[in-house]
């Protein structure tokens, strides 16, 4: 399957996968992914106990590993890292744990290579039946309403889903904020997407499937909640930081 508006002579996307315990989804995820126009694939391992760097390697993947888990944010730090590394004009983050649909991504990144979007996200909440029979969480699919209806109002967006793991960038993106002074933690995906309205970057979404199961990798109840008040928190700054009552560094542009 060739990239939807892609010319793969000249634009190229790298792929990242943040991984922790992916062993039992990565190959399946793998699998999905239409490698045509794909410059590289990454997977950053956070001290996976199971075997998922192993699995990686024999797929051909190029892995970085950690001793030590640092967390979601820091692993992703690290996977924006490697993927500038290469002359790709398009950074693709999808979770390895195969709750994201790889097969969307020819489509989602024709919507930037044409020129509409500067980031895509895949919205998992096209309805609120669907989200449901996908597997979701009642709790969840709740506080993702709540939380997303605030953002888009914070932000003045409209998009559906504010919390998905996938996602696609372009690389200029990566090259103005400074996603290093970010979280270590989950809510390093909402700062990414409030960084990126600051600076004026443009954002949208595309529908993709739910998909909950046992082996798809999410945040417990108790970690749910500390996640949500720490977008709330962002939102605060966010706020701040443009009527000028404070700065601070997550929306300072990158200085070289």
């Amino acid at each position: 399957m060739a990239y939807a508006g892609l010319d793969n002579n000249a634009c190229k996307a790298v792929i990242v996968m943040p991984a922790y315990n992916a062993e039992k989804t990565l190959e399946k995820t793998y699998a999905d992914i239409a490698k045509t126009g794909v410059e590289k694939i990454i997977l950053s391992d956070d001290a996976s106990a199971d075997n998922t760097v192993s699995l990686a390697q024999s797929l051909g993947i190029e892995v970085i590993t950690n001793a030590i888990n640092q967390g979601y944010g820091a692993n992703q730090k690290r996977c924006y890292d490697a993927a500038l590394k290469y002359d790709a004009e398009y950074i693709i983050m999808i979770h390895p744990d195969y709750q994201y649909d790889a097969k969307v991504i020819p489509y989602a990144l024709g919507f930037l290579e044409i020129g509409i979007c500067d980031i895509v996200i895949g919205s998992r909440i096209r309805t609120r039946r669907e989200a449901l029979k996908g597997g979701m969480p009642l709790y969840k699919y709740l506080s993702n309403r709540v939380l997303t209806i605030i953002e888009n109002f914070v932000l003045g967006q409209n998009l559906g889903d504010f919390h998905s793991g996938f996602r696609i960038f372009r690389r200029e993106i990566f090259k103005k904020i400074p996603y290093h002074n970010n979280s270590d933690c989950f809510v390093f995906d909402t700062e990414i997407l409030f960084q990126s309205a600051y600076f004026g970057f443009r954002i949208g979404d595309v529908p993709i499937p739910t998909r909950y199961f046992p082996e798809a990798s999410s945040i417990n109840f108790y970690k749910s909640i500390i996640y949500g008040i720490k977008t709330c928190l962002v939102m605060l700054k966010y706020c701040m930081q443009k009527t000028g009552i404070f700065r601070f560094s997550i929306f300072e542009e990158k200085s070289f």
